[in-house]
């Protein structure tokens, strides 16, 4: 019980400021086109010059077990086609929902929220492990929908869009902030000391804004459609997911670190991105949108607990 306030109070104010700019956002003159400003400047600016920086030293950073990728990733393959059949056993989904509704099983905010919640309760010691994640998250489990609702479309999935794919994801800015910074320190060059000095400050910057960015988001979301199917989403990414990557953590033998890193990423809300694909494929929009705020909230609970049983 001890680990679970002591990481509680580390991580209450941070899930504070997502509560602040949620407040925010619904102040009758405040305008989405700020939001959107916001957003901008935090994905753009704020977070990849946090992670830039962080990767620029990466000849002093310590060194990160790739056993972490499989525990992670592989976790979320199986959640995936846990999610599948949930859905089509338990609500009678077809293929597209399917794809849709297990993806809100395994996609994380691990950029808002994730970045933040490492560095307050894992220490900078845990961010190369996050960055790693990072790094191919989005090109694994976009590609793994993408797959997966061509296939529940076309029974195929073709080449061209795996690739076009793989572009979107590679000049997003937080993974392309990751790339270059890990080239750079793989050069062996140092950063001058304004540059130096000016990225760390942005950086610092980087996390209470995310989270207040991801507040102010989470008010153009309902709560009341797709109850039902949104509390099984909210099960699986909150409870089922963390648990397996734990358990493959554990059987591969991770350290306490890392482990505690792909945990902490896999217990984290369901990422913005899984409404976008809602979207795209014209289903499961509300649905996915309850799931977003509901899985926010109860993270602030979740996630302290997950923490402290494995300190425990």
């Amino acid at each position: 019980m001890t680990a679970f306030w002591q990481i509680f109070w580390l991580s209450a104010p941070l899930f504070g400021l997502v509560f602040v700019g949620y407040a925010i956002a619904l102040w009758p003159r405040w305008r989405a086109e700020w939001t959107a400003l916001a957003s901008r400047f935090v994905f753009t600016v704020a977070l990849p010059a946090l992670l830039f920086h962080l990767m620029s030293g990466l000849s002093e950073l310590p060194p990160v077990d790739a056993r972490l990728l499989i525990a992670f990733f592989g976790g979320c393959l199986l959640v995936f086609a846990l999610g599948r059949a949930v859905a089509a056993r338990g609500f009678g989904l077809d293929g597209v929902s399917q794809s849709i509704f297990a993806l809100g099983g395994v996609f994380s905010n691990n950029v808002l929220l994730g970045v933040p919640l490492a560095k307050r309760t894992l220490a900078a010691a845990a961010l190369p492990s996050i960055a790693l994640v990072l790094v191919f998250n989005s090109l694994t489990l976009w590609t793994l929908v993408t797959v997966s609702v061509e296939w529940a479309r076309h029974g195929a999935f073709t080449l061209r869009g795996f690739g076009r794919t793989a572009v979107q994801v590679l000049i997003n800015p937080i993974v392309a902030a990751i790339l270059s910074g890990t080239l750079f320190g793989l050069s062996g060059l140092h950063l001058p000391d304004l540059l130096e000095h000016a990225l760390e400050r942005v950086g610092q910057l980087s996390g209470p804004m995310a989270l207040i960015v991801l507040g102010m988001s989470l008010t153009g979301y309902g709560i009341r459609q797709g109850w039902q199917e949104s509390l099984a989403i909210c099960g699986l990414k909150l409870v089922v997911q963390p648990l397996t990557v734990w358990a493959l953590a554990w059987l591969l033998g991770l350290p306490p670190l890392e482990t505690s890193a792909v945990v902490l990423l896999a217990s984290l809300a369901i990422g913005v991105n899984v409404y976008l694909v809602a979207a795209q494929y014209q289903t499961l929009q509300a649905t996915v949108a309850s799931s977003l705020v509901a899985s926010t909230a109860l993270a602030a609970i979740t996630v302290p607990i997950l923490l402290a049983l494995l300190r425990a």
